[in-house]
């Protein structure tokens, strides 16, 4: 007799549209032993594609540990549940690809749907909850109980995840963007414009927000000018968001007189305070500080010497900024005027690329990178350091 797992889901949105993630847990039916939890931040969604999205994931964690099990489905959401046992027409443009793709996880007759109240639905709450306030932090969500029931070995109830996870869509549960994905609308676009050449960029010195905010070079004016113009011609930038750091707002003041178009200032932007390295070399640096560097380069929960900020940190807030930034410009394409360290960061978040791909990627001043930010929390990397502009 073929297995039984019973699939309680859950997704929620801090906005309606807003901050979104989902919880979804596997059962055995006959025991009631919890098999799999698995739950994921999704960026900006609402409650129902969330929901939907909880769906999928706890049906693909059913299908990973017997493909021939049937499976009942329980959730509190009365929309969902409906849809899928085909008593309501799915109108929504957005809940069709979704439906589809839930359907085509399990065989038709092996899956059956059945509405419960929220208070009997508090596990998949619970692991939906845990998922965004992980992504607010710039974290991922880590499981506890892994495929197969055990709980993970040292892994107490209440753990937290690391500070080195990503807050990016895990592959279980996440359909993939680009080719042969559904069509989810006009993604928000953000072009990451690393700033301008300062003095100390040639030299290649620590320059944070902790250090003394040095302007552009004439080289980093000319750099600015020549980007400007660049994407005046490709015509295709909607608004203007930079650092607040000097070297940041001149490289964008030159963009916007070019655009016409206003500069807004945002906090979360600002480059990594490099604490006591600010404005030597790295050869300085490990001369003087050998040890600390060591470990900094070791571990992204390091803080520099002297009470910098670790990359740990630097990913929570530029995390959240990208969240905040997403929701606010849902369909737009922005130019985001920052530093080396946020855009990495965007960029290994936007791939699920380990921490130390911090080190493997090359910035240019003046080099233009894109995401772009979909309705379902993935995200597709469009550019890399691109320079053709300045040469």
């Amino acid at each position: 007799m073929a297995r039984r797992f019973i699939v309680e889901a859950d997704g929620g949105s801090r906005g309606n549209p807003g901050p979104a993630g989902y919880g979804a847990v596997v059962r055995d039916a006959e025991t009631g032993e919890t098999l799999a939890e698995v739950a994921e931040y999704i960026g900006t969604a609402t409650n129902n594609v969330a929901e939907y999205k909880g769906l999928i994931a706890g049906l693909r964690a059913a299908y990973a540990l017997d493909p021939e099990a049937g499976v009942q489905v329980r959730m509190d959401s009365k929309l969902v549940i409906e849809q899928m046992s085909g008593r309501w027409k799915i109108k929504h443009p957005d809940m069709r690809p979704l439906a589809a793709e839930a359907k085509a996880i399990v065989p038709p007759g092996r899956a059956a749907y059945e509405w419960i109240p929220r208070e009997r639905n508090k596990h998949a709450d619970r692991l939906a909850n845990e998922a965004m306030d992980a992504g607010k932090r710039g974290e991922r969500w880590q499981p506890k109980v892994p495929p197969g029931g055990t709980l993970a070995a040292g892994a107490p109830e209440s753990a937290a995840p690391a500070d080195d996870a990503l807050a990016a869509p895990a592959a279980t549960g996440a359909p993939a963007v680009g080719w042969g994905s559904a069509d989810l609308g006009t993604p928000a676009t953000f072009v990451l414009l690393r700033h301008g050449e300062t003095p100390l960029t040639p030299e290649k010195r620590f320059s944070g927000s902790g250090g003394s905010d040095p302007e552009l070079s004439d080289v980093g004016r000319h750099q600015a000018e020549r980007v400007a113009v660049a994407l005046a011609a490709r015509g295709t930038i909607q608004d203007i968001v930079a650092s607040p750091l000097r070297r940041c707002r001149e490289t964008a003041d030159a963009v916007a007189r070019r655009l016409g178009l206003e500069v807004r200032v945002e906090e979360g932007l600002r480059e990594t305070d490099f604490g006591a390295w600010e404005g030597l070399t790295f050869a300085e640096a490990k001369e003087r500080y050998p040890d600390d560097l060591a470990a900094w380069l070791a571990s992204t929960k390091v803080a520099p010497t002297g009470g910098g900020e670790s990359f740990a940190a630097v990913t929570r807030r530029v995390a959240a900024s990208r969240d905040k930034l997403i929701a606010r410009y849902t369909g737009r394409t922005v130019l985001l005027v920052t530093h080396v360290t946020p855009i990495k960061t965007l960029v290994r978040l936007a791939l699920g690329a380990p921490p130390e791909s911090l080190f493997r990627m090359e910035l240019s001043a003046a080099s233009l990178t894109a995401v772009a930010y979909y309705a379902d929390g993935n995200a597709s990397v469009r550019l890399l350091n691109e320079t053709a502009h300045l040469r």
